[in-house]
């Protein structure tokens, strides 16, 4: 080649230095860069760490939370639980405690020889018969009233805790007697059910008498007052558990 001929191999070529500090350059991009992505992944574990922790501890109060709920929910049944043995207690002149409580036992709902059937107290009185008046008496005396049939499952509890006797005129009376055109239970309510017997007695009266052994929604009769009978008291359950 001459001398004087240009060399077109290195013309384009940088000098040395320049591809040195190029290359410096580059590495040290590289290496901000690594650095950087190092940092964003030990800051996003890190993140992962706090959201994990805060999640388990969310978990945890919740978990809380439902358990102090839970508790609170015992604690307002148990007041009104006790709420409910209050007023009971105190439509009593004097508590009878002994019939209600026993030594080994506890308190029952119910005191000796009564039935308990949803919250309520029931004395099916067979020892002599008596006037609806006298009954009603009776039951009053013992801080209850005759019964009074309020929904569709109590006369069925009551139709199977009655017997037949003496004869088919003859069974307990109930707290429902006639007050103008409407029969009203001794609570005030006027009666909606009406589960009369399909054939009357030939001596109606204004009281209402269940007939034992008949369906339970056809049992009631309409007899005298002075007519002697069976009856069933009604009263509220000392507990509600």
């Amino acid at each position: 080649m001459m001398n004087g001929a240009l060399d077109f191999h290195n013309i384009h070529k940088p000098p040395k230095g320049e591809e040195e500090s190029d290359s410096r350059f580059g590495s040290l991009c590289l290496g901000i860069v690594s650095a950087l992505l190092t940092a964003s992944i030990i800051i996003i574990i890190r993140m992962s760490g706090v959201l994990y922790r805060q999640e388990v501890n969310l978990s945890e109060m919740k978990m809380k939370m439902e358990i102090l709920e839970n508790r609170a929910e015992i604690l307002l049944r148990d007041r009104n639980d006790l709420n409910w043995m209050l007023g009971v207690i105190l439509t009593f002149d004097l508590f009878p405690v002994r019939d209600f409580c026993r030594e080994n036992t506890g308190c029952q709902p119910c005191r000796r020889g009564w039935t308990l059937f949803q919250h309520r107290c029931y004395l099916f009185h067979e020892d002599g018969w008596f006037t609806w008046q006298e009954a009603r008496q009776l039951c009053q005396d013992r801080h209850a009233d005759l019964v009074v049939i309020d929904n569709l499952e109590e006369p069925e509890f009551i139709s199977n805790r009655t017997d037949f006797y003496f004869d088919k005129y003859h069974g307990y009376w109930l707290g429902l007697n006639q007050t103008g055109s409407s029969w009203v239970w001794v609570d005030g309510r006027v009666d909606t059910l009406g589960f009369w017997m399909q054939k009357p007695f030939s001596f109606p009266g204004k009281n209402a008498l269940l007939v034992p052994n008949r369906n339970p929604t056809t049992s009631w009769a309409k007899a005298d007052s002075e007519f002697k009978n069976r009856f069933i008291c009604e009263g509220k359950a000392l507990t509600r558990s």
